[in-house]
């Protein structure tokens, strides 16, 4: 019966891993894949994290199924690492939350709900946007619009475009936004724009949904939830999709957070209720080991710190090697101005290439990343941002 299935292209970024895995140049370099790297290409486990897997190995002593809103201390210290300790929704208790496995999960178990609400619901997403956003929201069923965000040319944020299109949407429609580090374009709202977006969600009513998977790899912690924060604030709804992935390290352990901001804390109740039966009818319980991991990180506050020290450390690497690379650009003569990059944030930047150039930098020079021209700011080095700064200067300058 199978046989009736269309064949589907491959995935770009997994092909993308499979053709740099069978390149045999010893200078090969891999921009592609979305996970921090260290200096040697590895993705480390974090000190913090170590420490507490040993907590755990200890501590636990049942491997029986947790509670259908997963581990209570990570729901709640996650929720304060977003919103703030102090946060006025957290003390009215107006949240719903519920773990979930990655970001995917968060996004999914959300997008789920919204067809609960309302199945012919519009969410809007910025042009460009993370691609797997499309899928996750899409196949729950949901109809997916865009607004314009970034433009290639200037290599900037589309702002005026983005704030005409947003003053067209729906009371009810769903707007998706990037709380920090925009993946793919590494291009994050200002403070002032923030509250103008918010203004216009309070007076379009329509319903902000924000994306958090890089928080601490902007600014800092804190900084990088401004926006999350301004909006649940002021704003009777929001719904967040978290992931430790990044932040954390725990890519294997796919750990993250699905909450709403409600009105009231009754309809929290309502809210608590209906995420947790739509989660138990995707997978049923959740799994506990990462969301372990982060409660005992989150709730000492000597591993909380050593964990905070680690974030930064990574967050300085990623800003110092975008430096590093604009530097190099130029030092060997690049015609194009690269200065853009070092206003981008976050793992991600858009070197505003042609899908043509990026061709030539995969086929020519072994360099490695998708055609949009997003690459990954970890995957660089000091042992190969040379090579890379010469194979963009070639490419671009011919």
């Amino acid at each position: 019966m199978f046989e009736v299935l269309p064949q589907l292209a491959p995935d770009p970024i997994l092909g993308l891993s499979a053709a740099y895995k069978q390149d045999s140049n010893p200078s090969k370099i891999d921009l592609g894949v979305g996970v921090y790297k260290d200096e040697q290409g590895n993705t480390p486990i974090l000190s913090a994290v170590a420490k507490a897997q040993q907590v755990l190995l200890e501590r636990e002593t049942s491997k029986t199924y947790i509670t259908p809103q997963g581990v209570q201390g990570f729901i709640d210290g996650m929720l304060q690492l977003i919103l703030g300790a102090q946060s006025p929704v957290l003390l009215a208790d107006r949240v719903a939350a519920v773990q979930a496995p990655g970001g995917c999960g968060s996004l999914r178990i959300l997008s789920e709900l919204l067809t609960r609400v309302n199945a012919d619901t519009k969410v809007w997403v910025s042009d460009p946007t993370w691609a797997n956003h499309i899928p996750l929201i899409g196949n729950a069923g949901l109809t997916i619009e865009t607004y314009p965000y970034f433009d290639k040319a200037s290599a900037s944020i589309r702002f005026d475009a983005m704030m005409e299109c947003l003053r067209q949407v729906k009371k009810g429609d769903v707007v998706l936004l990037h709380g920090c580090c925009h993946n793919p374009t590494g291009a994050d709202l200002t403070k002032a724009q923030w509250q103008e977006v918010m203004n216009v969600a309070k007076e379009r009513e329509f319903l902000p949904f924000v994306d958090i998977a890089y928080q601490g790899f902007g600014d800092s912690l804190e900084d990088d939830a401004y926006g999350v924060r301004l909006l649940c604030e002021n704003l009777p709804e929001v719904i967040i999709a978290a992931s430790c992935s990044k932040n954390f390290g725990l890519y294997r352990e796919r750990v993250g957070l699905a909450a709403i901001v409600c009105a009231d804390s009754n309809t929290r109740k309502i809210a608590q209720g209906q995420i947790q039966s739509v989660a138990r009818g995707i997978y049923s319980m959740p799994p506990s080991y990462g969301g372990a991991l982060v409660d005992i990180i989150l709730s000492d506050d000597a591993l909380k710190q050593e964990w905070v020290n680690e974030v930064d450390e990574m967050r300085v690497r990623m800003r110092t090697l975008r430096e590093l690379l604009v530097n190099k650009l130029a030092e060997y003569g690049a015609q194009k101005d690269f200065s853009f990059v070092n206003d981008q944030k976050g793992m991600f930047s858009f070197l505003c290439i042609t899908p043509e150039q990026v061709q030539k930098m995969r086929n020519e020079h072994s360099v490695y990343f998708v055609d949009s021209s997003r690459v990954n700011v970890a995957g660089i080095s000091l042992a190969n941002v040379d090579t890379l700064a010469k194979a963009m200067v070639k490419v671009i300058n011919a």
